[in-house]
């Protein structure tokens, strides 16, 4: 059970998991992550998103709001950098994460495909279902 002095600890956490929970999300921080000194931009991050601006706007607000990225306003643009260094690492772990279990799950797949069956498959080894 969590105790009261751990909640809000956990709901910190639990927040930065939510800025985290979009693919969008996802593609401004990596952009970020590879910019120089980890900023870049409002132009920039449109045109390697592709998102309209007020997509994009409301993913910064988000990530703003969680603390992951801040902003700073000179003139007429607005250039945004992660808020934490690690944030890039935390990124990358997350790619490693992926990877490994793209790689288990491939793996698991050939496996499969090895097994004795293979009257299960149909024409070019996908299962047979029932016929229409």
């Amino acid at each position: 059970m969590i105790s009261p002095a751990q909640a809000p600890l956990y709901e910190i956490k639990a927040n930065l998991f939510k800025a985290l929970a979009h693919p969008a999300r996802i593609r401004i921080l990596e952009l970020l992550s590879a910019a120089p000194d980890s900023a870049a931009p409002v132009s920039f991050l449109l045109a390697e998103t592709g998102l309209e601006a007020s997509h994009l706007s409301q993913h910064l607000a988000t990530l703003r709001r969680h603390k992951v990225v801040t902003s700073v306003r000179s003139a007429n643009a607005v250039t945004y950098r992660l808020a934490h260094p690690k944030i890039a690492e935390l990124l990358a772990i997350a790619r490693t994460f992926l990877l490994d279990t793209l790689a288990d799950t491939s793996e698991q797949l050939r496996l499969a495909q090895e097994l004795p069956g293979g009257d299960l498959a149909g024409p070019g080894g996908h299962l047979a279902g029932p016929s229409s």
